[in-house]
């Protein structure tokens, strides 16, 4: 399990980088629906901003696990 981990967070930690993209662009969406010209996409603008921050959580741990897998590996 821990090799599978271990793949997947240092030879694909471009993917952590394409979620945090992503949900630093919907979260900036989603704000902008919050603006009252845009109050008809408000709802969307919710799910945009929650959906964003998940994103950009998970994009962010993928970046810690990523630091201490190489900080482990160095000693």
């Amino acid at each position: 399990m821990k090799e599978a981990i271990r793949i997947l967070v240092q030879d694909y930690g471009w993917i952590h980088l394409s979620l945090g993209l992503i949900g630093n662009f919907s979260f900036f969406i989603g704000s902008v629906f919050f603006l009252p010209q845009f109050e008809q996409y408000r709802l969307a603008g919710v799910w945009l901003f929650v959906a964003g921050s998940f994103l950009m959580l998970i994009g962010s741990l993928g970046r810690l696990l990523v630091d201490v897998l190489e900080e482990e590996k160095e000693e």
